[in-house]
Formats: structure tokens, C-alpha cells, sequence
């Protein structure tokens, strides 16, 4: 960084940029997010410290760029975890740019690792804060449509598409609050797991409520091809998968809530890159689930999926949050 640039800033030290940053973002986003942001500025403080980085001024590209390699060997990361890294550090320099404690291009030569899309589907989630903000949204805005009901049914309940597909309105109980899963495969609507995939979910009082109103005052009433009656229904029958897959891709992107969305603008024509699957909407549903200490056999039973499955494929929890939650078991010892 050329002398005259650093004279136009203001000197601060790495972990007084956290916390002031850390403190706006509180302003503006829910705790778990700041908790995430938390834990990854986490480790740039801890490297600028064994670096000898005591001004955030002094920071330059070159800087940057071995920190991200630090940081990849540091925590033997993946694609997919370097890139949620490195995106969070790009924005924590980006406001640091804001209050004249770094160069304010800085940002723009953070290197964010591009990951192919089929290894992000494998790693992506709906967060907790997003599927809130979402929901919250739809109940202002678009309450008990088919949209809302969709996604907050596979959030609270953390279902396939198919199983929710497959509900009838005899199979839920909103009085006792309860869904029941049925494989009838000889009708069109099977259970990943066959007869073995068969249980009662139970549902809150909120999630009935709002049934009871799509129920009441949006749902079609129509049969399938079945003369069954579905609990989710479009103007020819029972709502189909390709539907259901579009909601969500509608729902989950982030041109929805007004924010800058870069892909879209792009893709005019196409699925909005940011938008996130319903097997993500499913991940994000377990893995809050695990962060809220649910036990993994509760919610191996619930989501029918399991334990060895769930640690593989859906467990998204980062290694700091475990070991809050392990830390917090020993301290009651």
C-alpha cells in the first residue's frame, strides 16, 4: 500500500475492526449470523496476531492472498469452506473500507474460490436467519399461499419434496397436530423408504394454524388421478414435484426481499444462481435441528434418514459450533 493512502486512514487493531464490525452487524442480521461471522473473522484475528499485524492499515493484496492460504492449510478446508471463508472476510474488509481502517479496494482483491455447481449442491443449505427472513416475508405478504405453506412445511418438518407431496388432507391432524406419512406407491405418491419411511410427524401449533387457513381459504379443491384428496393442490390436481421445485427456486432467491442479487441481472432467462434446491431447504431444516441440540436419533427419526447418513450428507454445523455445543455438555459435569 503506497504512503499517501496510508496517511488517509485511520489506524486500528485487528481485533478492535472485529468488534466494531461485529457490533454492526448485530444492528442489522440475526445472532446466528453474527455468530458465523464471528467464528470466521475469528480467524483472521488470530492470524494477523501470529503475523505481527497490529494496524489494519498496514493490510495489502499480497496479505490477503496468504492469509487464504493460511487458512485453507490451517483448517485443511474444502472448496466449499474456503469459499464461505473468504466471502465473509471480503465482506468484513469491505466495511472496514467504510470506516477508513483499510484501503477501500482492498475488498475486491480478496480471491474467492469459484466451486462447480454440482459440488455446491452437495454442500448447500437454506440458514436458519434466511429461511426466517423468507417466511416471514411470505406471512406478510403472500400468507397460506401455496409458496408459503411449501416452505414452511419443509422447514419445520424437514421433508422430502416427495413426502410432502404426498400428504392427503385425511393425513393431517391439525386438531392433534400431527402429519401422517403414508407410502402408497400403487397411486402415484411412494416414500423414499418405502413402508419403513411410514411415521407421524408432529407439527406446531403455528405450522396447524396455518394449514387450517390454506385449508380454509387458498387450497383448490380438486382430486388426483387417484380420486385422492392431496393436502398441497394446483388447478390440476395434486401440486407436482417440477411445481414445488419452482417455488422454491422462486422463494429462495435473493431478488425476493429486494437484495443485490449480480447472478440474476446476468441470467435473465435462468434459474437465479443464488436460489437454493429443496434437498438445500432439507440440510438447512436437520442441520438447525443438531444446532438447537436436538439429538441426532430425534431427528434421524423425524427426517427418516439415518445417523450414518445424517453425519455424512446433511450435518452442515461448522467445527466451532459442535464444540460450543460439546463445551457446554462439560460444563454442566
Amino acid at each position: 500500500m503506497v504512503e499517501d493512502e496510508n496517511n488517509e486512514l485511520d489506524p486500528i487493531d485487528p481485533s478492535t475492526a472485529q468488534q466494531l464490525y461485529l457490533e454492526h452487524k448485530a444492528s442489522q442480521a440475526m445472532e446466528k449470523t453474527v455468530q458465523g461471522h464471528r467464528y470466521r473473522t475469528n480467524h483472521f484475528v488470530r492470524w494477523c496476531d501470529v503475523e505481527g499485524i497490529d494496524n489494519m492499515n498496514d493490510l495489502t493484496g499480497r496479505d490477503i492472498h496468504e492469509y487464504r492460504l493460511w487458512r485453507k492449510e490451517d483448517g485443511d478446508l474444502n472448496a466449499v469452506s474456503l469459499q464461505t471463508q473468504m466471502c465473509t472476510i471480503r465482506v468484513f474488509l469491505r466495511w472496514c473500507g467504510s470506516i477508513e481502517a483499510v484501503d477501500s479496494k482492498l475488498h475486491t482483491k480478496v480471491l474467492v474460490p469459484q466451486v462447480p455447481r454440482e459440488e455446491q449442491q452437495r454442500d448447500e443449505l437454506l440458514e436458519h436467519e434466511e429461511a426466517e427472513e423468507i417466511l416471514l416475508h411470505l406471512s406478510n405478504f403472500h400468507y397460506a399461499s401455496n409458496k408459503h405453506v411449501l416452505l414452511a412445511l419443509l422447514w419445520e418438518t424437514g421433508l422430502r419434496i416427495g413426502a410432502a407431496r404426498a400428504i392427503d388432507l385425511r393425513d393431517a391432524d391439525l386438531e392433534e397436530e400431527f402429519l401422517r406419512l403414508k407410502h402408497r406407491p400403487e397411486t402415484g405418491t411412494p416414500l423414499k423408504n418405502g413402508s419403513g419411511g411410514e411415521r407421524l410427524v408432529a407439527i406446531s401449533a403455528d405450522l396447524a394454524d396455518l394449514l387450517e387457513d390454506y385449508i380454509d381459504t387458498v387450497r383448490t379443491d380438486r382430486t388426483d388421478d387417484a380420486n385422492r384428496e392431496p393436502l398441497l393442490t394446483s388447478n390440476q390436481g395434486r401440486l407436482s414435484r417440477s411445481s414445488m421445485r419452482r417455488y422454491i427456486y422462486i422463494i429462495t432467491a435473493p431478488c425476493l426481499l429486494d437484495k443485490e442479487c449480480p447472478g440474476c441481472k446476468e441470467n435473465k432467462d435462468e434459474k437465479c444462481p443464488e436460489a437454493v434446491t429443496p434437498h438445500a431447504v432439507r440440510r438447512g431444516s436437520i442441520t438447525h435441528f443438531l444446532t438447537e441440540d436436538v439429538p441426532t436419533e430425534v431427528v434421524g427419526d423425524r427426517m427418516d434418514v439415518s445417523r450414518k447418513v445424517l453425519e455424512k450428507h446433511y450435518d452442515r454445523r461448522s467445527e466451532e459450533v459442535k464444540l460450543e455445543q460439546r463445551r457446554s455438555y462439560l460444563d454442566n459435569v
